[in-house]
């Protein structure tokens, strides 16, 4: 094999961590699936501390105003403009951007723009069995 071949198999392996460590990426994970309107998720790590997710909310898509009575969930922005309703404050992020939404702020993310939205979201505890949809 010559070191193009080696690079380009390195670079399609994802690496993997010492002492069980898992890497993952959207074609390797636990599950992939189907939300809302046309949205799409990847879910990376499940367990009941910790949750990580990457999801694709394609234009004019607008999830349901709810809350979370434990989990702690952080958001960050991979491509597109997110628009964040938290406890009657709308606030907008562009990529490279996060925000924080502790356990009982009311919230929803939609996507008002003509691009996808994609964004990584974690939730610690998970958020299993905790959500309360108004």
């Amino acid at each position: 094999m010559n070191e193009d071949n080696k690079n380009s198999a390195a670079q399609l392996t994802p690496p993997s961590g010492g002492r069980g460590a898992i890497a993952f990426s959207k074609s390797e994970c636990l599950s992939h699936y189907k939300w809302g309107d046309d949205c799409y998720g990847w879910n990376f790590i499940d367990t009941d501390s910790l949750s990580v997710k990457q999801e694709l909310m394609p234009p004019d898509t607008t999830e349901q105003l709810h809350y979370h009575e434990k989990a702690n969930q952080v958001f960050f922005i991979l491509k597109g403009r997110a628009t964040f309703m938290i406890d009657g404050v709308e606030s907008v992020l562009k990529p490279d951007q996060g925000i924080e939404i502790k356990p009982g702020q009311q919230h929803f993310i939609s996507n008002k723009e003509s691009a996808d939205l994609e964004f990584i979201l974690y939730s610690s505890p998970s958020t299993k069995n905790d959500r309360i949809n108004l």
